[in-house]
Order: structure tokens, then sequence, then C-alpha cells
């Protein structure tokens, strides 16, 4: 999805395009450009490159490389801004996520529980987009059981057969990164719902498989909500009111998008009018536009001036030139006038 939310615009808008994927998933970026060439597009339009450190600092440093764009981690993301900033490149980096939803007492239980299941748990969770987060209004009570149940149906495994719905997370040293936050909650005073961190898949019994976890009683104090975990790992928080709910997702320092489950137009023009995010749902889970559309995550999530696409992706990738121009002979005077250029 990433890639694509990039180099189709580059291209279009006349530049060539290299492609650094993710070192630890660099498959899907080759079949993309595959994909490309196959379309026709000529070659050393879309160039990929893979590598480590030494890659991205180069990528940042070299001179022929106009501007940059960029979505991963937050530590990775200022690094790439300041180094590539001071080189006078210009700048796109989406960084960070911590998705919230308000669920309030009104919302549709089977919209919201298929909702909240599909974007938590989706893609083990490791998308930008992941809800990982939801704030019940008026308490978690109706809504524990029914989502427990829901998520205990969902089928783990490699992926390689069909109905598979969680797949592993990246590498072994993330799921124990998981492992540790969901710990960090339990002893924080979190309450564990559902536990996925000792699921075994057949066949694959040394994998890096987490299974659909949720805690509740969470609070913004916690280790586990304070930090990003990028994995099929469900908080659970509570709120008397809308106003306590939008203030839990305003204070948090990522800044992504966010979603309101409700039957109440009032509630949710409340939530659209005071939630402080770029991405908005209203009984949808966080929302991923059209090209055409624009993908708006704001401060402190995003660093930059144009956003991915749209007309702001266009602006981007493309050089605005002023051209003033005059065609008439000018009549002949006694000195050079000395004086501003108008028309």
């Amino acid at each position: 999805m990433i890639p694509l939310w990039m180099f189709p615009t580059a291209v279009t808008c006349g530049n060539s395009f290299i492609l650094k994927p993710s070192e630890k998933d660099p498959g899907a970026s080759v079949m993309l450009a595959e994909l490309a060439m196959e379309a026709g597009l000529p070659n050393g339009v879309l160039n990929i490159v893979h590598g480590t450190n030494e890659i991205f600092d180069a990528i940042c440093d070299d001179d022929d490389i106009k501007a940059i764009s960029f979505v991963g981690p937050k530590a990775a993301g200022a690094y790439m801004y300041s180094r590539a900033s001071a080189k006078g490149k210009r700048i796109q980096s989406n960084v960070g996520a911590k998705n919230h939803a308000i669920v309030m007492p009104d919302a549709s239980m089977d919209t919201t529980l298929n909702a909240v299941i599909s974007a938590g748990f989706g893609a083990a969770g490791q998308k930008c987009v992941a809800l990982a987060t939801v704030v019940f209004v008026g308490g978690i009570d109706l809504w524990e059981d029914k989502l427990v149940e829901r998520a205990k149906s969902l089928k783990v495994d490699a992926g390689t057969e069909a109905g598979v719905d969680i797949g592993p997370v990246i590498s072994k040293q993330v799921k124990e990164q998981m492992c540790r936050l969901i710990q960090t909650g339990v002893e924080s005073g979190a309450k564990l719902v559902l536990d996925g961190r000792n699921i075994v898949v057949p066949g694959f019994e040394h994998g890096n498989f987490i299974g659909p976890t949720i805690l509740s009683n969470v609070t913004a104090d916690m280790e586990c909500y304070k930090e990003e975990i990028f994995g099929p790992i469900l908080l659970c928080m509570e709120a008397d009111n809308i106003e306590d709910a939008i203030n839990v997702v305003n204070k948090n320092k990522y800044s992504n998008g966010a979603s309101i489950f409700t039957t109440s137009g009032v509630a949710a023009r409340k939530f659209q009018m005071e939630i402080e995010v770029g991405q908005l749902g209203i009984n949808v889970p966080i929302s991923v536009p059209l090209p055409s559309s624009l993908f708006t995550s704001s401060r402190p999530s995003f660093a930059g001036d144009l956003k991915f696409d749209g007309k702001a992706g266009i602006q981007f990738y493309t050089q605005i030139k002023t051209v003033t121009q005059q065609w008439k002979d000018l009549p002949d005077s006694d000195g050079q006038a000395l004086l501003m250029s108008t028309s």
C-alpha cells in the first residue's frame, strides 16, 4: 500500500523514483516494480534499492535526490528529517501511530464489533492505520464478552492457506517487545482478558506469532498505552462521557487517526469538530482514502508541508516555477530606469 501512495504520483509528474523498502519485507516492492514494467513503465524510472543504514544515509545525502517520502518508525523518521532537511531536500514523513476509536453507548453492537475486530487485528495490527485503542464511553461491561468471543474466532497461521485472519509479526525482536509491553500492562493494573502470547501454530512452532490479545482497564499512564505496539493487541479504556473520551485521544502523543461509533449525529459532529487528529472515521474504522482524496495525518505523526496524495501529492512531486515574459519593444529613454519591473 505505502509505495502506491508515492511512486505512481511521482512518475506521473515526470520524476524518476528510487524505492527503498524495509530490509525486513522487501518482496512486495519488487512485485510492484515487476507489475510497473509489465504495464510499460520505461526502464530506469522506478528503481528498487535494498539495504540498511548505509543506503538510508546515502539517500539522505545524495545531491541528485531532491525529495524524500517516508513512512516508518518515529526514530527513523526523525533521523531522516534532520539529515535530509539539512541538505535542503523536500520531505514528507509519516511516523508513529496510536489510533483510537470512541464507542458510545448507543453504537450499533454488531457493526461496531465487526469494525473493531477488523481494524484492530487485521494484518496482525502491523499497519499505521490499525486500531490500537478503544475508549468505551459509559463502560465496557456490555461489550467485553462479545469482543473476546469474536477475537477468539480469528484463525492464526502462516498465511499460506486460505481462511487465515492473522499472520506472524515481522521478527522475533518485535514479538519479544510486544510481549514485554503486554506484561507491563498487566503489572500496571490492566486486566488481561485475552492472552495471545503463547499461541502455537502447527508446523511453525518457533514462528513469530501472537494471537489476538485484549487488555482492559488500561490507563493513559501505562507504558503499553504510551508506546506504539504495532501488533494484534487491542487496548480498552473507559470514559464517563464523550468530553473525557475526546480528551484521552487529544492528549496522546500520536495523531494519526481516530473514529467514533454512535447513532447520534450530535455526538458525531462534536467528535468531528473537537478531535485533534488528521484521519477521522464516523461509524467506520480508521479510513485510508483514495489517492484522489488526501491522507491527512497531522503532527506529531507527520512532518513536512505537503501530504502524500490528492492535490498535495502532485504539488510535492512538482517543482513550481514563476515565469514573467515581455515581448514588446520598449521605447528609447535618455538613461536606464532603475524601476521595479511590473508588467
